[in-house]
């Protein structure tokens, strides 16, 4: 019985550890036994929850699939990447790392098997039955009488154990399937806190401790053109303690050029920037500066984000063939490099496995463009409209607060099929389907001209890409300041909207007065 195995005390018991530990022991006691204890725990929870989803006796098919997807996952960046969108679909904002040693848990499917065994032999016992003549000859003997009172006896007992056992399977099932998809993703890093130099490579740390005790870094070996995430040693050669994530012990805020001591660079304290001096430090100037329209986008882009998080935390200086360049801790912003030419980038998180959790930063905006649009298409419709105008209006304003409200807080890409809310997701989606319902049949029922529809449904998406495209723009980096795409939007949102104006009175002109062929009326066609 597969409920069985699943719902086996082992199981339940791995199901307990596996919740206690990822919610509590990692963020009190960080460390290689609770990094590992979760590995183990879920090696027994998953093959039975696995074989729920099998048809036929798929077991065995189950334990090895789960073993090998660990073991994928463990040892390849694309298997981690991989994960970490499907738990981010399941179980909202994950991230999962590729760690090899976490394949010293593996011995815990041979646990998992033995469970499985161990409930095969769970069944109903068979019930005492006894034929007619057997029971007529042995009637008279007192151990034949003896054996129904013991069997009753037997029934009496192993009802509560049969009830206890459906009830573990109804408790236990659930259970493990939160635990697996609550615990199985890492919290992301939400800024770069430091750099260092070790040899040829320069490792950039981030504020994500492991629950191994290490920390989230990014490590370059060509000088910062290419980037590859790696579990990186701790300040101080021992565990990474809360302190790190706010007080780094190597976030060096100024360096000198290697055999070049009057080049020296410094971080401006509180804000994304790096000044140069020429003479040794006897004066600065700014060699690279962070626009106050990036960091707005940065803010909106990383949920984890402030104002304040936005800056420079420390820089190394590393001699290159043809020069040097400057690796740059640029907390939210990721990381900025001085290349050899003298050009500065800001390569922000250029790993997506180790980047802070993103959103969109214009949703909201985008969430009015197409309520904007929404109101174009219906507006046009309605205007060859000559009566069941105030209805109309009415259903027209439900379909876009639908519109809105369907699009802002019913979708979501950070959840199981993107749905957020669901309870405004069934109501914005209802008052969008009613009001554009309830829009077409008036305009049919009042018998409004086709040419405005056409007007509507070609003046709709040119809305849209008014209202949305500076937005995106900004996002780009033109325009950069979010006040000229709030213009630009307005000014080209308004020529669209006189533009579509503008045919829908020159339709309302051509229904009024008709023409023929010869300029007279359509009345007085020539015969």
């Amino acid at each position: 019985m597969r409920l069985a195995w699943s719902s086996h005390p082992v199981t339940v018991v791995a199901t307990v550890v596996l919740l206690l530990n990822d919610h509590l022991l990692k963020h009190t006691h960080p460390g290689v036994v609770t990094g590992k204890l979760s590995d183990v725990a879920g090696l027994v929870v998953a093959p039975p929850l696995v074989a729920l989803l099998l048809a036929g006796r798929a077991d065995l098919v189950a334990t090895l699939a789960t073993g090998a997807l660990f073991t994928l996952v463990k040892t390849t960046e694309t298997g981690a990447q991989t994960a970490s969108h499907l738990w981010t679909l399941v179980a909202g904002p994950s991230r999962v790392l590729a760690d090899p040693t976490d394949l010293l848990a593996l011995p815990a499917l041979v646990l998992a098997w033995w469970i499985r065994h161990r409930t095969l032999g769970r069944g109903p016992r068979p019930h005492l039955t006894t034929g007619r003549r057997r029971t007529a000859t042995a009637r008279w003997r007192p151990a034949t009488l003896w054996r129904p009172a013991t069997a009753l006896l037997r029934t009496a007992a192993e009802r509560p154990r049969a009830t206890a056992e459906r009830w573990r399977v109804v408790a236990g099932v659930p259970l493990a399937v939160v635990a697996v998809t609550a615990t199985a993703a890492q919290s992301a890093p939400s800024a770069a806190v430091a750099v260092r130099v070790e040899g040829e490579r320069v490792v950039v740390l981030t504020d994500l401790v492991l629950a191994d005790g290490e920390v989230q870094g990014l490590v370059s070996a060509d000088g910062g053109r290419t980037w590859r995430p790696e579990a990186v040693a701790a300040p101080g050669g021992g565990p990474a303690v809360q302190p790190w994530r706010t007080r780094p012990a190597e976030a060096l805020s100024a360096a000198c050029v290697p055999y070049q001591a009057r080049r020296c660079y410094r971080v401006v304290p509180g804000r994304p920037a790096v000044e140069q001096s020429d003479d040794g430090g006897v004066t600065w100037h700014p060699s690279w500066t962070l626009p106050q329209g990036r960091v707005d986008v940065l803010v909106r882009t990383y949920p984890a984000a402030d104002r304040a998080s936005v800056r420079a935390r420390g820089l190394v200086v590393q001699p290159r063939p043809g020069g040097h360049v400057v690796v740059a801790a640029g907390g939210a912003a990721g990381i900025a490099v001085r290349e050899v030419s003298g050009t500065w980038r800001l390569t922000g998180w250029p790993v997506e496995q180790a980047a802070p959790l993103r959103a969109d930063p214009v949703e909201g905006e985008r969430e009015v463009a197409y309520v904007f649009a929404l109101a174009v298409l219906l507006g046009a419709l309605g205007s060859g409209m000559r009566r069941l105008t105030t209805p109309y209006a009415v259903f027209a304003m439900l379909g876009c607060a639908g519109v809105y409200v369907t699009a802002l807080h019913g979708f979501t890409d950070r959840s199981l099929l993107g749905v957020g809310n669901p309870v405004a997701l069934v109501l914005g989606g209802a008052a969008t389907l009613l009001g554009v319902t309830a829009c077409l049949s008036l305009a049919a029922a009042a018998r409004a001209p086709g040419r405005t529809l056409l007007v509507g449904v070609a003046g709709a998406p040119a809305a849209f890409a008014a209202a949305y495209a500076p937005f995106h723009g900004w996002v780009l980096g033109a325009p950069d300041s979010y006040g000229g795409a709030v213009a630009l939007a307005v000014c080209l949102s308004v020529a669209v909207l006189a533009a579509v104006v503008a045919l829908v009175r020159r339709q309302a002109a051509h229904e009024e007065h008709p023409t023929d062929y010869f300029g007279g009326s359509r009345t007085s066609r020539p015969t």
